[in-house]
């Protein structure tokens, strides 16, 4: 990613890079034009100062041609030669270019000519001027070199001045983000923002402040309403699971009150199951746990090998265990524990009688597998309530739990099917 002012400032190189590449014959053809009419101009002086010289000298006819010839001959850019009343024309003005004899080289200069009639001593002569023309090519060289020069005075002043202005026009933004990357909502304090003479920038800060407010507010309900509801559900729950279990132990129910009874029972279990299982989601999505803490999670999953030791035996289903130790990891360890027991749970549940159930740890990973018999939908794993087989007899939330789990502890995990296994993996 780049920064924000690095994106604007690239743009507005590009732009005046191309401006100034076009101006480069711009500049030419301004000058060029400018330089044509500069020496039409002279070159009209020239003729006239030079007619009106010649009439003021009062020469005889013969002292006046002599004269001329004379001018012809030390003036080389410039020519008079008499001609008849009659072939008398307009003003003539071209550009021409031909060879200097006089210079070494025999370079080929641009000339700029004036063919002009003027009277002498009453007499007319077409008088041609021919001025040197500056070279195109070095003048258009000295304007690309002057244009790259600007140009780069212009490339390092920007950077410059961007990298001064990054530290003092956007210090009050920067101040606010480090403020939003440290705020953590379970301390359920508000973020007071410096003030900016800003206008952009205090008017974010103050829809932050108020966005913040609002979040902590129903911060505050939410966790408020868990804990009611863990209260208010959970109790009542347990009441009717013990009244249901005194009901069970009387000698005086049939057996279809039995029946019922026992039915009512395992009704109530799953929905305390069920209500626990969606508050602890709830605690998960309101960031109600520290995950600080550094933990074994070698020694925590041990133990609920441990604890579930008897319903592997049950199923006769056996361990192959490939686990390092002391891997350690940054967590909570209530919810790591949750993790692991879920993972087993499903594992031993969709298990066959002497299967085997595979579990792998290593620093930077750990993952768990057991048999069989086809793919499952991963578009419906992690969602709650998702039903994955037809013999499935859990809630549904125990997939999910195992991924908010790993949300919260900034863990990943993947499925994948392969030899006829189911293949869970977390990473670290």
């Amino acid at each position: 990613m780049k920064p924000l002012l690095t994106k604007t400032t690239k743009p507005f190189l590009i732009y005046v890079l191309v401006v100034l590449m076009i101006s480069i014959p711009v500049y030419y053809f301004v000058v060029d034009t400018i330089w044509k009419s500069e020496l039409d101009e002279h070159n009209h002086i020239i003729i006239e100062k030079t007619a009106y010289e010649f009439n003021h000298l009062k020469l005889s006819e013969e002292e006046l041609e002599k004269s001329i010839r004379l001018w012809n001959h030390i003036q080389p850019e410039t020519s008079i030669e008499k001609i008849s009343a009659d072939s008398a024309k307009r003003d003539v003005v071209y550009t021409n270019e031909m060879y200097t004899s006089f210079l070494s080289g025999h370079k080929v200069e641009r000339y700029r000519c004036l063919k002009k009639v003027v009277y002498i001593q009453d007499r007319p002569y077409l008088f041609t001027v021919e001025t040197n023309i500056e070279e195109a090519h070095e003048t258009i060289i000295v304007i690309a070199l002057i244009t790259a020069f600007f140009f780069i005075l212009i490339v390092l002043g920007l950077l410059y001045l961007n990298r001064r202005l990054s530290v003092s026009v956007w210090k009050p933004f920067r101040n606010t983000l480090d403020q939003l990357k440290h705020f953590n909502l379970n301390s359920q304090t508000t973020i007071q923002f410096p003030s900016s003479d800003t206008k952009e920038f205090e008017e974010l800060n103050e829809s932050l402040q108020k966005l913040i407010e609002r979040n902590v507010s129903v911060y505050k309900s939410q966790k408020e309403f868990t804990e009611n509801a863990s209260h208010e559900l959970q109790t009542p729950l347990a009441i009717m699971k013990n009244k249901l279990d005194l009901l069970l132990q009387d000698e005086h129910l049939t057996e279809n009150q039995y029946r019922i009874a026992e039915e009512m029972n395992r009704a109530i279990t799953r929905s305390s199951r069920i209500n626990k299982n969606l508050l602890l989601l709830a605690k998960i999505d309101n960031s109600q746990f520290d995950n600080s803490e550094v933990l074994r999670f070698d020694v925590l999953l041990l133990q609920s090998i441990a604890l579930f030791q008897e319903h592997f035996d049950q199923k006769n289903i056996s361990i192959e265990k490939h686990i390092s130790n002391d891997i350690q990891v940054r967590g909570n360890s209530n919810l790591t524990e949750i993790l692991i027991h879920n993972l087993i749970t499903n594992a031993i549940r969709h298990s066959s009688s002497e299967g085997i159930v595979a579990l792998s740890l290593k620093e930077s990973f750990f993952e768990i597998s057991n048999p069989g018999t086809g793919e499952l939908n991963t578009d419906l794993m992690f969602k709650r309530f998702s039903k994955l087989s037809d013999d499935y007899s859990g809630n549904g939330l125990g997939l999910s739990i195992i991924q908010e789990i790993c949300k919260f502890h900034q863990w990943g995990i993947s499925y994948r099917f392969e030899n006829n296994r189911h293949i869970f993996t977390i990473t670290f």
